[in-house]
């Protein structure tokens, strides 16, 4: 079976090429479940309901969060209420939302996915490891396909989290740097691993936001807003082949959707 792993949706271009590019990439690459990470749909920080049910409209079966889970208090109501969004799995035991969430795939196998953050340069959290243990544990057994979205700056404890996990799930990818990285491979335990599966959003910018505001705010010291920028806007993600009898990665590769793909997309499969 064939999962899409959708990086980091930033702001509106995100969400347009994700409305654009999702129901015809289900058809030609013949996907089983589409996961996306949206914390930062909203403005570049943050995701609300009314977004939230846009991007599943658009085909998203699945929604992971990062960091900027909170920025928008709309959103508690969903995490409360909605069975295919989730939170890290290592903020306190009192954060809202869900740790982990089981969504039916269009083959009809269950997938099983959750997120956690990592420590290094980020706001202090608990280990993601023991947290990761501890989801891991409380999913149905009988759950073979899991992904994990692991949220982190650092490479090296990205990878440290793929060969922690490899061979009990299907796959670690990792969101928050807005860069993919070119390290995709699936491990001895049959765990598909990528550092970073890049943005969803506007790559001229500088991680999502325009260069200038950044810019001058770096050199300057004066603040600025940083906006989200709007130029040359690509879906980046990974498309994932699992055996959803063993649970095992058969291979991971890279997708990269720029907006004449995107565009063609769905000129060939309007939406309904």
């Amino acid at each position: 079976m064939n999962l899409l792993f959708i990086g980091d949706i930033v702001g509106e271009p995100g969400r347009a090429i994700v409305a654009q590019a999702v129901r015809g990439l289900i058809v030609e690459e013949r996907l089983d479940l589409v996961i996306a990470n949206a914390e930062n749909a909203a403005g570049g920080s943050g995701l609300t309901p009314e977004l939230y049910r846009d991007i599943t409209a658009a085909g998203v079966d699945a929604i992971t969060l990062g960091d900027h889970l909170y920025r928008r208090k709309q959103i508690y109501k969903i995490l409360e209420a909605k069975e295919n969004i989730v939170r890290p799995v290592n903020l306190p035991c009192e954060a809202i939302g869900r740790r982990w969430a089981v969504v039916k795939a269009r083959n009809g196998v269950a997938v099983g996915v959750c997120c956690a953050l990592g420590q290094l340069f980020m706001k202090p959290v608990d280990t993601p490891w023991r947290a990761m243990d501890d989801a891991l544990a409380h999913m149905p057994s009988d759950v073979k396909v899991r992904l994990v979205d692991f949220h982190a700056e650092a490479t090296s404890e990205m990878q440290i989290m793929g060969r922690y996990l490899d061979g009990r799930v299907s796959a670690v990818v990792g969101t928050h740097t807005h860069v993919a990285t070119a390290d995709e491979q699936v491990l001895p335990g049959g765990t598909a691993f990528q550092c970073d599966v890049g943005m969803t959003g506007p790559h001229e910018s500088i991680i999502g936001r325009r260069i200038d505001r950044v810019l001058q705010t770096t050199l300057t010291g004066l603040p600025s807003p940083f906006d989200v920028a709007t130029e040359n806007v690509r879906l980046n993600g990974a498309i994932i082949d699992v055996d959803p009898d063993s649970g095992r990665a058969v291979s991971i590769r890279r997708l990269s959707v720029d907006e004449e793909r995107a565009a063609q997309l769905a000129k060939d499969y309007p939406a309904p």
